[in-house]
């Protein structure tokens, strides 16, 4: 598997830096020492504790959604919408810049047809369906002792993987 990702050419992937064969050097020329990620691995599993706790990564709770018998994913979900909105409305009305002093700019999207979004969205929420859990989750039920989200986990980088290899060859 290695060796199909070294024949990739690099064009073909979404972002060179992630390939690149020094890219710890310059994560460290940029500020970003490993002892530093200490701090997202804490924020990561307090998010993980919240979404236990809250029950947004119970199976249950996500099939009453999809049977439309509970508001409480539906609460969730569009508090997160709202505060996402909001957030993103702030950080282009102040002209926030990032902790390196750069300007956040958010690109406008390229709907076209919206034919990929909607097929995207479908796939999304097939798995999610069908799996009882959405990508972020799927850490935090195996850090709460759902051993099964290994199969999962190995599953999405797999299609992962996939995708960045058939990326060049997909219709954009």
């Amino acid at each position: 598997m290695a060796e199909l990702v070294r024949d990739t050419q690099p064009e073909a992937c979404i972002d060179i830096e992630q390939v690149a064969p020094d890219y710890e050097a310059q994560a460290r020329e940029a500020g970003n020492r490993p002892g530093g990620l200490l701090a997202y691995l804490l924020l990561g599993i307090f998010f993980g504790i919240v979404l236990i706790k809250s029950e947004v990564a119970s199976w249950f709770r996500i099939q009453e959604m999809f049977r439309f018998q509970s508001f409480h994913m539906y609460g969730v979900i569009g508090s997160a919408v709202v505060v996402a909105g909001l957030s993103v409305q702030l950080i282009k009305r102040l002209r926030l810049k990032t902790i390196h002093g750069e300007p956040i700019e958010i690109q406008p999207k390229i709907w076209g047809r919206g034919v990929r979004y909607w097929l995207g969205g479908i796939l999304f929420g097939l798995g999610w369906g069908l799996l009882g859990a959405c990508p972020g989750p799927m850490f935090a039920l195996l850090g709460s002792g759902v051993t099964v989200m290994v199969v999962a986990i190995a599953s999405a980088m797999l299609g992962t993987w996939a995708y960045a290899v058939l990326r060049p060859r997909l219709p954009h």
